[in-house]
């Protein structure tokens, strides 16, 4: 019985030897072509230099975004703030009246230089013709006075053939006034250039001088209800009657 049982084991090993050659055989050519033994140990090792391998392109990356945000940081404490523009009130006062309308362009207001102008050239246009008008008026008048027949200027002043004669005293009234009445518009426009001028200092300088005030958006007028307690009573609410006070209407204003 112990002699079968020992045949049956001697065949049983010849038979898983006979299995695992061809495995073996094939195990031995893998490594040969390798030529790397393949044990648990060195799997292991291949596996921890594996992700060995892949620290660096990590770090490397991890480098490389922190220097880029150090770049950035760096580019943008460089970027300087502007401030915004306050302008001076003084400065811009003595600029206008230096010149007329740079006190506005210091302030950088520049749509106001076209009103400024124009009310200067339109003062200088009126000065203009005004004196021009004055003159003509004084000396066909100073012609009209005397006695000289050759000073007869003042026939410009008339229709083309228009005869005064005997009416002298009457074209001498009429020039006269005429000459008046263009040095009063002479004067007027010299008045009105001088206050465009003013105008003009003045503006800059204000418009400079309310730069920096704060204008609230929440401007607004409203109607409420409201309780209205008799005036000078000197009570305190709660000692108040019912019909001693009233119900009404009260403008609020927000600013």
């Amino acid at each position: 019985m112990s002699a079968l049982k020992s045949h049956i084991t001697r065949m049983a090993v010849a038979l898983v030897t006979a299995m695992l050659l061809p495995w073996c055989a094939a195990l031995g050519q893998v490594v040969s072509d390798d030529e790397f033994p393949i044990t648990p140990d060195s799997i292991l090792l291949r596996r921890d230099s594996v992700v060995v391998a892949a620290v660096p392109a990590d770090s490397a990356r991890m480098d490389s975004l922190t220097l880029l945000s150090d770049s950035l940081v760096t580019a943008a404490s460089k970027v300087k703030v502007r401030k915004p523009f306050v302008p001076d009130p003084i400065r811009s006062l003595w600029l206008s009246l230096v010149f007329p309308g740079a006190g506005q362009i210091y302030n950088r207001k520049y749509w106001k230089l076209p009103i400024i102008y124009g009310g200067f050239l339109g003062c200088t246009y009126a000065l203009s013709w005004n004196n021009q008008m004055l003159s003509d008026y004084s000396q066909a008048y100073l012609d009209i006075m005397d006695n000289d027949p050759n000073s007869k200027s003042y026939e410009k002043m008339l229709p083309i053939g228009y005869d005064i004669s005997g009416r002298e005293e009457q074209f001498k009234e009429i020039f006269k006034n005429k000459k008046n009445y263009y040095r009063k518009y002479r004067d007027m426009s010299i008045l009105a250039f001088v206050i465009v001028y003013a105008i003009a200092a003045i503006d800059a300088y204000v418009d400079a001088e309310l730069s920096t005030f704060d204008i609230s958006e929440d401007l607004s007028m409203q109607v409420v209800p409201a309780v209205l307690a008799p005036c000078g009573a000197g009570q305190q609410m709660s000692s108040m009657r019912m019909g001693d006070m009233g119900a009404g209407m009260a403008l609020r204003l927000t600013f």
